[in-house]
């Protein structure tokens, strides 16, 4: 097993369990104890966990795993999620984009489809995240805009007050949101109150909201809200989620989408 593979497993488990010992964690992995206390040193020095003796525990009280560490969980399902999502979107529209990984997902969806291969623009993307745009920029018929702000090194996002002047001058067809949590009585939200807000703006100035989120993301909740479910008109989800929550989403006025 290669580093990176090990300290995506063992930041995994961290963040499922809230601590690990290091006898747990090179027994999980099938590694050695002396490998298992350098990863978590080294981890430690990066500040993405706290070493204590004998093991670690989760950085901070609202622990977010880091984009680059959280591409490969349940990648099938936001394969099949952004497929659908894709799906929804007209060419000639204007579809505003939020970090995360089933949003880029999303976008690597778009860039396949056949049909927007041509336009002037085939579809205009609005983003705040930077390995959005820059997946699609090399896409010509494609028309990026990219938010101003501070660049946010767990999710790519542009945050701040600097992304506000690019948002209250546009609006946009379809807003598809990347959450870390989506429920019926507390709405979308995600781990960061800076970029709830853009996510937040982007969702006002558009016609229409689709919450891109796999079953894990439903019932749950996070610290910061972005918009009401009643915000929301469509749910794009996977097969693994529950027909009572499949049926309180749409007691909810949502349309609900599983794949």
């Amino acid at each position: 097993m290669s580093r990176d593979a090990r300290w995506k497993s063992l930041l995994e488990l961290l963040v499922e369990r809230g601590r690990l010992d290091v006898e747990e964690a090179a027994a999980e992995l099938g590694v050695s104890a002396a490998t298992i206390r350098r990863d978590f040193d080294q981890l430690a020095e990066q500040q993405m966990l706290v070493r204590t003796r004998g093991g670690a525990v989760v950085h901070g009280v609202s622990y977010e795993l880091p984009l680059r560490y959280k591409t490969a969980r349940r990648a099938s399902e936001k394969q099949r999620i952004a497929k659908a999502v894709a799906d929804l979107v007209a060419p000639g529209e204007a579809v505003g984009l939020t970090g995360g990984t089933t949003t880029t997902e999303v976008a690597r969806a778009l860039a396949v489809r056949g049909d927007l291969g041509s336009g002037s623009p085939a579809l205009t993307v609005v983003t705040n995240a930077l390995n959005i745009a820059n997946e699609l920029a090399v896409r010509p018929q494609f028309k990026i805009v990219v938010t101003g702000g501070v660049a946010r090194p767990q999710s790519y996002e542009l945050i701040g007050p600097l992304a506000d002047g690019v948002l209250a001058q546009i609006t946009i067809d379809v807003a598809v949101l990347g959450v870390v949590a989506f429920d019926v009585t507390h709405g979308a939200a995600a781990h960061d109150e800076a970029e709830a807000a853009i996510n937040r703006l982007l969702c006002e100035r558009a016609e229409r909201v689709i919450v891109a989120a796999d079953s894990s993301k439903l019932g749950q909740r996070a610290f910061a809200r972005i918009c009401a479910v009643d915000a929301v008109n469509t749910l794009v989800t996977d097969t693994a989620a529950t027909p009572e929550t499949v049926r309180r989403f749409e007691e909810a006025g949502l349309r609900v989408i599983t794949v």
